[in-house]
C-alpha cells in the first residue's frame, strides 16, 4: 500500500498539460543488441553475493536500530538510526531482485527475505510480485495501466514534495493494513475485494487496482499475509501491555519511516516521468529511466542493490545486481560516444530532482 498514491488523486494523474512527450525516436536496434549480446555471460545470479550481502545489510541494520533504541545519549541514537536507515533499505531492497529471478535460481532465497526482512518491516513481498513486473510489460510502461509510473514531470508542482513526505506515514498505514484491514477483510468480502484492489500493492499510480492473486503467488500471499498481520497485531498488543516501551516503539516507526522515505526519494528520480500516457518503445522507455554511474560513490547509497543502472535494468531486466556494473562497462566500450545509451546516464541526485522540479514547474505554470 502506498500512501502517497492514496493523496494524488486520479484527477491529477489524468489532468497533464495538453501537450505530448515528443516520440521521434524509434527503437536503437544497435543499442538493443549490444545490450543483450555484451551480457549473455553475466546472467546468473551469484548465490554467495546474495546471502551475504542481504545477511550482512540486515545484520548491521538490526544491530543499529537496537544500538538506537538502546543508546544512552542521543547523538549516538542518531548516528545509529540513520545507519539503520541505510542499512535496512538496502536489505529491503531486495525485494526487487526477487521479481526478477528466475524461479529456482536462489534457493530459500524469497523464504529468507521475507523471514527477516518483508515480514519485519511489513513489506512481505507479495506487494510487490505481480505489481512490478507490469511496470516491465513493454505495452504497459508508462501508461495508465502502469502501476508504478506517474507523470510527475507534467503534474503540478505541489504533487513532488508531497509525492515523497507522504511516504513518511507507509509505516503506520502498513500496521493498520495488516493488523485491522486483514482480520476485517476475512469477514467481509466487499472489504477484501478494495483491500485486494487498492491497499495490496507497492505502486504510486492510484488509478491501479490489483487483481486478486493465481497459483503459486497466491499460496505465497496467503501466508506472507497470515505472518505480517500477527506480527502486527503483536507489535501493536506488545506497545498496549507495556511489553515494548513506547519511545523504543517510537524509533523503530522513525526508522521505518526513514527508509520509506529514502525510498521514496529514489523513486522520485528512479525516471524522468516525462511520458503523457501513451505507449513507448523499449528506447524510448530507456531514455525515460536513469542510469547513476560511477565514479560517484553517493548513489550507492540512495540507490543500492543495483538500482543506479535503472535504466539499464529496464533494458535487461533479469540481470542479476551485481552484474550492472560489469554490464554498463561493456556497453559504454563497445557503443560510440553518440549512441543512445549514454544519453541515460546523470551525474547525481541532486541534479535529477532539480530537473525534474523544474519540468514540474514549468508544466504547472502550462496548466494555469
Amino acid at each position: 500500500m502506498n500512501s502517497a498514491s492514496a493523496l494524488i488523486k486520479n484527477e491529477d494523474v489524468r489532468a497533464v498539460p495538453e501537450r505530448t512527450v515528443a516520440k521521434s525516436r524509434r527503437d536503437d536496434k544497435a543499442m538493443l543488441r549490444a545490450a543483450a549480446d555484451l551480457t549473455r555471460d553475466l546472467n546468473s545470479p551469484n548465490e554467495a553475493v546474495y546471502w551475504i550481502d542481504l545477511l550482512a545489510s540486515a545484520t548491521l541494520g538490526y544491530g543499529a536500530l537496537a544500538l538506537a533504541v538502546f543508546a544512552a545519549t542521543w547523538p549516538i541514537a542518531l548516528v545509529a538510526g540513520i545507519i539503520a536507515i541505510f542499512a535496512l533499505y538496502r536489505a529491503g531492497s531486495f525485494i526487487h531482485e526477487l521479481t526478477h529471478i528466475s524461479r529456482g535460481a536462489l534457493p530459500g532465497f524469497k523464504l529468507g527475505w521475507n523471514l527477516l526482512v518483508g515480514i519485519p518491516l511489513l513489506v512481505p513481498s507479495f506487494l510487490y510480485e505481480g505489481v512490478h513486473n507490469l511496470h516491465h510489460a513493454k505495452i504497459r510502461y508508462g501508461t495508465i495501466e502502469d502501476p508504478e509510473y506517474l507523470p510527475l514531470a507534467l503534474m503540478k508542482p505541489w504533487t513532488l514534495p508531497l509525492f515523497v513526505v507522504v511516504s513518511a506515514i507507509a509505516p503506520v498505514a502498513l500496521i493498520f493494513r495488516f493488523a485491522i484491514l486483514t482480520p476485517l477483510s476475512l469477514v467481509s468480502p466487499s472489504l477484501r475485494a478494495l483491500v485486494v484492489g487498492r491497499y495490496s500493492g507497492l505502486q504510486i499510480n492510484p488509478a491501479f487496482r490489483r487483481r486478486s492473486p493465481e497459483g503459486e503467488l497466491a499460496r505465497q500471499w496467503r501466508w506472507q499475509e497470515a505472518v505480517a498481520s500477527l506480527w502486527s497485531i503483536s507489535l501493536i498488543a506488545m506497545l498496549a501491555a507495556g511489553i515494548i516501551p513506547v519511545p523504543a516503539f517510537a524509533i523503530f516507526l522513525a526508522v521505518a519511516s526513514g527508509v520509506m522515505l529514502l525510498n521514496q526519494v529514489r523513486t522520485l528520480v528512479a525516471h524522468l516521468w516525462e511520458n503523457d500516457g501513451e505507449a513507448m518503445s523499449v528506447t524510448e522507455q530507456y531514455l525515460d529511466s536513469v542510469n547513476v554511474p560511477p565514479p560517484g560513490l553517493l548513489a550507492e547509497l540512495w540507490a543500492p542493490v543495483g538500482l543506479r543502472y535503472h535504466a539499464l535494468h529496464h533494458l535487461l531486466p533479469g540481470l542479476p545486481y551485481h552484474a550492472l556494473g560489469e554490464a554498463h562497462r561493456r556497453i559504454c566500450t563497445e557503443l560510440e560516444p553518440t549512441s543512445t545509451y549514454h544519453s541515460a546516464s546523470y551525474k547525481g541526485l541532486v541534479p535529477l530532482a532539480h530537473r525534474l522540479a523544474v519540468s514540474s514547474w514549468r508544466g504547472g505554470a502550462a496548466d494555469r
